[in-house]
C-alpha cells in the first residue's frame, strides 16, 4: 500500500469518527453558552415593538379618517382587490 492509499484509509476512518463527533460537540457547547439573547438583540427588539406600536397606531388614524369621509371605503377596496385578482387569472 502507498503514501497515498494509507492517508486515504486514515481520513476515511478517522473524519467519520473523530472529526464527525467532534463538530458536533462543538456546536452544542457554543449553543449551551448562548442560551439567551445579547442586551442589544433586546434594546432592538423593544425599539422595534415601539416602531411596530406607533405603526399601527398611525394605521388606526388613517382608517378612522378615511371611515370619517366615506364609510363604504373598505367595502370598494376590498371590490377592487377582487376585480384585480380576477384580471390576473
Amino acid at each position: 500500500m502507498d503514501v497515498t492509499g494509507v492517508i486515504a484509509l486514515c481520513l476515511g476512518i478517522g473524519l467519520p469518527v473523530i472529526g464527525l463527533p467532534w463538530l458536533i460537540m462543538h456546536y452544542v457547547t457554543k449553543w449551551k453558552s448562548q442560551t439567551g439573547i445579547s442586551q442589544q438583540d433586546e434594546a432592538l427588539l423593544d425599539e422595534l415593538h415601539d416602531l411596530a406600536r406607533r405603526l399601527d397606531q398611525r394605521i388606526e388614524t388613517v382608517e378612522r379618517i378615511m371611515a370619517a369621509e366615506n364609510p363604504n371605503w373598505k367595502d370598494s377596496r376590498i371590490a377592487d382587490m377582487s376585480d384585480q385578482r380576477r384580471q390576473l387569472r
